[in-house]
Formats: C-alpha cells, structure tokens, sequence
C-alpha cells in the first residue's frame, strides 16, 4: 500500500484514439457501418472535406466542424485519420498501416449566412452515424443541402436588418423616431453593403464606407433638427456591422483548442472595428470642416418602455437575426425564447448588483445551456440557437465604444485603454460563459442525442 502511494503516475500504454474527441457531443459512439474500412478511401475523404468545406461556409464552429469529419470517417469505416483546422482551410491525413497515405487540403474561400443548410448538414451527419445512411446517399443528400435554396428571401432579410436595429434602438433607449431612423439607415446601409460586395471591394472598405454614411446622415439629421439623438441613430446604424458573432467564435475556438483558428477570427473582428471607427473619424472630419455639429457616440440613454416591451423587443430582435442568418422557420421562436431568457437572466444579475462584467457571463452561461438543449430537441446544431440569441449581450459595442474614445478622442486615451480592458473581460465572459453551458448541458441532453439518432436509425 505504502508503494502504490508513492508511486508515480504511468505513461498511457498507447496514444488515444481520435474518436475519444467525440465524448460529450452529439456523435458520440458512432455505430461503425457493416463491412469493414472502406476499401475505396478516397471517396470518403472527399465527400469529409466537402462536409467540412459546407459546415465553414454556414458558419459552423472549428470544435463542429472537427467533430463532424471524425463521426463520419468513424461511421463509414475509416481509422488512422488525422485532422488539422485552421481560420480557412481544413486537412485530413489518412494513414493506414503498410499503405500508401492519402493527405487531403480544403480552403475555403467564402461564406455565407445558411443556418437551415447547416441545420441540415448536422440532420445528415446524425443519420450517418446512426449507421442509416451509406456514402451514396450521404453524397446525394449533402449536394442537395447545398443546392436547396435559402428559407428567406432577399428583401426579406433586408426588411430583418431594418426590424432588428430599430427595436434594439428601442432597448438601448431610443425613442420611436430614433427607431424609425435605424430602420431606414440599416436598410440604407444594407443596400449599399450590397452593391460594394458586387464590386469586389474588400470587406474592410465596405464596413468603413457603411459607418461613414450612418454617421453622416445622424449629422444631417441633428443639424436640421429632424433628432433629438443622433448619437444613438449612429449606434443603431451600426448594431449588425458590430463583429459581435464573430469575436465571440474566436473566442470560442480559443477555449475548444483552436488557437490558430481564433486568432485568424480575432485579426479579422479588429480589422472590422478599425473599420468602424474609421468611417465615423471621415465622417466627423467632413462635418467639423463643414460646421456640422459634433455629436458623442458614446452616449448612453435610460430606458424609454416598459420592461414587458423590452423584452417584446429581444424576441423580436432575435427572430430578426434569424432571419438574416437564414435559419428555419420552426427555430425562429424557440431561438426568440432562449434569447428572451437570457436577457431576463441579464436584467437579474444587474438587479442583484454582479455588475457589467458578471452578468453577461451569466446569460451566456443560460443561452448556451438552453440553446444546447433546444436545438437537439429540434434536430440542429447548438451555435444555430446560441449565436442569434447571444446577440442581446452585445459586447461589440462596448468594445467599438472603447475603441473609438482610444483612437478618436486624443484627451481620453487613457478612459479608452480602460474600456477596452472593461470590454475584453465581457466578451471572454460571454464566449465562455456559452461554451459552459453547453458543457453543462451535455449530461442532460444525451438522451436526446440517442433519441435522434434513434428516430434516423427507423427512417
């Protein structure tokens, strides 16, 4: 006994195996299909990396997308696979013993706003692991996923953009004329987003020539008198060109083990910032130069509602992001739920004084349970529910605040250094929190996960 307690610790007896990252997701044990290791191998890769290649461009988390490719080589018979994820591009190694090896490389080169696709991306990764569904009709269903067209149409997801800034205008303290403003600024800025993309200009140009035009037009609008807060139709004017999704993915994949992934995320979330702060800079020089009056974005507003149509205003919000993000039809209102919960979560952390910092973390931590078990129970996977309703806690705009009082207002650096401090610690709280809870759901959703693949297993 005495020798046992001071023994050291054994070294693993052999490395473990990939499929062990499955434990705790939703591909957990996949059922290994009849027939051994799949004598045509390079068919499988393939039809991986186009999965993974799909998943990216939905929007799909590196965690998501690594364990998908490790259930579906898994279930169709392949062993001795590697994987490697970066910010674009996805590797598979495939090794067999006494074989010639097989590496594979995906980039992917663009993006798009698909939850349905994604949502069905996930069904169909489900039903290959159930052992339902062979490589065949894996491919079939995977290229009609992707040709399928989006649930919502164009102009629907411009009215969305619209709809979302001005009952958000609504929460952070704006008026209805402010609000009315947001609508037609975001469907302004919407349309001209549209037209630079047709250009091929660069992102970083697009975000900047948006901003410039919201704040010229507050401007315009203050100086003739036509508002009473220009400050918050800036704000509202820029609400969904806020990289808040993305700033909380980088982190994310920071905290899931993807550190290159997160920091090709996070350069690209600061570059949007810059671009924001830039546009708003040109915009407030053209207007010192033309005597415009000065207006201060940082300000803040008390509450113009009731709390009731508050939080009328989140569900609605979080059906518009939906909408934009392009998910189905039967996930706009349990996503509207799950964000309505979160924010009374946030309304009851401040009213029990856990401050700015704490209380986003403890939505998040509520958001990411609740979206974990939502979207299982709904056939999707969980950053489908938690990214749209996760948009109530809105740290971009604490950080695009701090990051315009640092690089605008010259007399407040050291104020400006302060809230970027201020805003990293609630993103990294909301990021986190998220990823906890989702980590906290996983003991009470595995029978949903069986029951879903079970329900594949009888199709």
């Amino acid at each position: 006994m005495l020798r046992r307690l001071v023994q050291g610790e054994s070294p693993p007896t052999a490395p473990l195996s990939i499929v062990d990252r499955l434990a705790g997701s939703p591909y957990a044990n996949p059922m290994i299909q009849v027939g051994g290791v799949d004598t045509s191998a390079r068919k499988t890769l393939d039809f991986a990396l186009h999965l993974a290649e799909t998943m990216f461009r939905y929007g799909a988390g590196a965690l998501e997308v690594e364990t998908s490719i490790i259930a579906v080589t898994a279930a169709l018979g392949l062993k001795n696979i590697e994987v490697d994820i970066t910010n674009q591009s996805v590797a598979i190694n495939y090794a067999p013993k006494e074989q010639t090896p097989i590496s594979l490389l995906r980039v992917v080169r663009s993006w798009t706003n698909n939850y349905a696709g994604l949502a069905k991306v996930h069904q169909l990764v489900t039903d290959i692991v159930a052992g339902g569904v062979g490589r065949d009709e894996a491919i079939r269903r995977l290229d009609e996923a992707i040709t399928s067209p989006k649930p919502f149409p164009r102009w629907m997801v411009t009215i969305a953009f619209g709809v979302f800034a001005a009952v958000f205008v609504g929460v952070l303290g704006g008026g209805p004329a402010a609000s009315l403003i947001a609508f037609l600024s975001n469907i302004g800025v919407s349309l001209l987003a549209r037209k630079l993309g047709r250009w091929r200009m660069p992102d970083f140009f697009i975000t900047a020539s948006c901003s410039f035009l919201v704040t010229i037009v507050a401007i315009l609008l203050g100086k003739f008198g036509l508002t009473n807060s220009p400050e918050i139709v800036v704000v509202g004017g820029i609400l969904l060109l806020l990289p808040t999704g993305r700033l909380v993915s980088s982190v994310q994949d920071a905290i899931n083990g993807f550190p290159v992934t997160a920091a090709g995320r996070f350069l690209s979330t600061v570059l949007t910032f810059g671009a924001l702060v830039a546009g708003i800079a040109v915009a407030f020089v053209l207007g010192s130069m033309t005597g415009m009056p000065e207006i201060d974005v940082t300000k803040t507003f008390p509450p113009a509602y009731d709390l009731w149509v508050l939080v009328t205003f989140i569900a609605v919000a979080v059906m518009a992001i939906g909408v934009t993000e392009q998910t189905t039809w039967k996930l706009l209102l349990p996503t509207a739920a799950v964000g309505v919960a979160g924010y009374l979560v946030l309304l009851g952390g401040d009213a029990l004084g856990l401050g700015e910092r704490f209380s986003p973390a403890l939505s998040a931590v509520a958001i990411g349970l609740l979206a974990r078990v939502v979207a299982l129970k709904m056939g999707a996977p969980q950053l489908v529910v938690a990214v749209p309703a996760a948009l109530i806690l809105l740290p971009g705009l604490t950080i695009f605040r701090s990051m315009y009082v640092l690089t605008v207002e010259e007399s407040q650096i050291l104020l400006g250094a302060g809230g970027m401090l201020n805003a990293g610690a609630i993103v990294l709280g909301a990021a986190g929190g998220i990823v906890l809870g989702d980590t906290l759901a996983r003991p009470l959703t595995r029978s949903l996960a069986s029951n879903e693949r079970r329900r594949a297993r009888r199709r």
